[in-house]
């Protein structure tokens, strides 16, 4: 598969899942994964009010039988986890165990981040689960906006595609890699080093952040770049394929929302029984707010 043949995302004809919890730049629904299980699309995504509650107040787990409407089942509020905002969760089903929420975690007073869990029998009790810090991040590195995959075979591995920030050059916190990890459960992680970094001079210099595996065979990704510092929180979505040892950028331009700030990240891939693919992505609207959005490719 060639990536002109790729089911890469558009702008067009995207329908609003979750519209921004207000009017105006900094209110923005998104951050999104999802997946589906047994027919059902299962989504999770941050809610973000900076002008009456700051940064990312909750995290939202909600079902769906058509991926476009959906209804919450379960939510988490940051104050449960003493952090200043939350950011991207991932929700993954675990064989013999249930379900288990990723929280990515911001330190208050503080450009550090760390990587959650929750883990329950049923999507309806992640709230009470059992608790258990996943990566803690160090006083040199923010780690947050894990992508993860659970093996599709006993005895498998557990991948993790993580988002890391040095934090050793104040006033520089924002830029980003790309590392991989393996766990054999999910909870215990082996680093694995960087294998996505952004480039000097291109539109994904300042950083580079896994979005979401679009295929596995050849492996191959849409990532999340920004040209410089003034762009963070705006990113747009490109696409890296696996050489072997690392994800190589294509060459492309990346995908934009044509209003406001551009941003049109985050995006999360589900094959359809069809062959075909749902993605869900963060989208700039022209208020300078952010959806959640969805189309099928």
């Amino acid at each position: 598969m060639t990536v002109e043949t790729l089911p890469l995302p558009t702008t067009d004809e995207v329908e609003v899942v979750v519209p921004a919890p207000g009017e105006g730049p900094g209110n923005w629904s998104g951050a999104a994964s999802a997946v589906l299980v047994d027919g059902v699309f299962w989504l999770t995504y941050r809610v973000r009010r900076p002008l009456t509650e700051g940064r990312g107040v909750s995290v939202v787990v909600a079902r769906s039988d058509d991926g476009v409407r959906f209804e919450p089942v379960t939510e988490v509020h940051r104050d449960a986890f003493g952090c200043e905002s939350f950011e991207r969760p991932v929700l993954v089903p675990v064989p013999g165990a249930g379900w288990r929420l990723y929280l990515s975690c911001a330190t208050y007073d503080s450009k550090h981040w760390w990587v959650d869990s929750l883990t329950a029998a049923s999507v309806e009790e992640l709230p009470s689960g059992t608790r258990q810090v996943v990566l803690p991040g160090d006083d040199e590195v923010a780690v947050k906006d894990p992508v993860v995959t659970a093996p599709d075979a006993p005895g498998g591995d557990w991948v993790m595609w993580l988002c890391c920030h040095p934090l050793t050059d104040p006033g520089h916190e924002d830029r980003m890699t790309t590392r991989r990890l393996t766990s054999p459960d999910g909870l215990v992680w082996t680093d694995r080093g960087e294998v996505l970094a952004g480039r000097p001079g291109a539109w994904d210099a300042r950083g580079a952040r896994v979005a979401t595996v679009l295929t596995r065979d050849p492996l191959t990704v849409l990532y999340d770049g920004r040209p410089d510092a003034a762009s963070n929180w705006y990113e747009t979505t490109g696409v890296a394929r696996w050489d072997g040892t690392r994800l190589v950028a294509t060459d492309d331009e990346p995908i934009a929302s044509p209003h406001s700030d551009g941003a049109w990240r985050y995006a999360s891939a589900v094959p359809l029984p069809d062959g075909r693919t749902r993605f869900y992505v963060e989208a700039a609207r022209p208020d300078g707010a952010h959806d959640l959005v969805t189309l099928v490719r």
